[in-house]
C-alpha cells in the first residue's frame, strides 16, 4: 500500500506533531510539528523538515545550526495523528545547546535540570 501524507490525521492549522527520537541510542530528542508538505520533503530529501509555527516557513532541522537530523525511519501512530522519526543526529537536537530538548525533569513538585548544554570548541 502506498504512502500518502494526505491520509493522516491533521490538527485545524494543518500540523501533525512529529516526535524525533535518536535511531541507535532510543532516546527522545525533541517534539515539532509537520505538515503534509513538510512529511513529503523528508521522505524525499532524507533530511527532517518541520513546519515553523512562529515563521510560518519550512526549518530543514540543521540548516542554520549544522545539527542535521538525516532520517532513518517514518512510523505512523494508530490513529494516524502522531508521527514518529527515527533520525541520526549531528550534534545537539535543542536549541539549548543540548542532546535533547527534554533535560527538565519534574521530581516531587520541583523542576530539576538533568542535561546540561554540550560545551563550544
Amino acid at each position: 500500500m502506498a504512502f500518502d501524507p494526505n491520509a493522516l490525521i491533521y490538527n485545524d492549522q494543518g500540523l501533525i506533531p512529529a516526535i524525533a527520537q535518536d535511531a541507535t541510542s532510543g532516546d527522545v530528542l525533541m517534539m515539532a510539528w509537520m505538515n503534509a508538505d513538510a512529511v513529503t520533503r523528508t521522505l524525499e530529501s532524507g533530511k527532517v523538515t518541520y513546519w515553523s509555527r512562529s515563521r510560518q516557513a519550512f526549518w530543514v532541522k540543521g540548516e542554520t545550526s549544522g545539527h542535521v537530523q538525516e532520517l532513518v525511519s517514518l512510523r505512523v501512530d494508530c490513529d494516524r495523528d502522531c508521527l514518529l522519526l527515527q533520525v541520526n543526529q549531528s550534534g545537539p537536537a535543542c536549541h539549548t545547546n543540548r542532546m535533547s530538548c527534554f533535560y527538565t525533569e519534574v521530581n516531587d513538585w520541583a523542576e530539576v535540570e538533568i542535561m546540561a548544554p554540550i560545551a563550544s570548541s
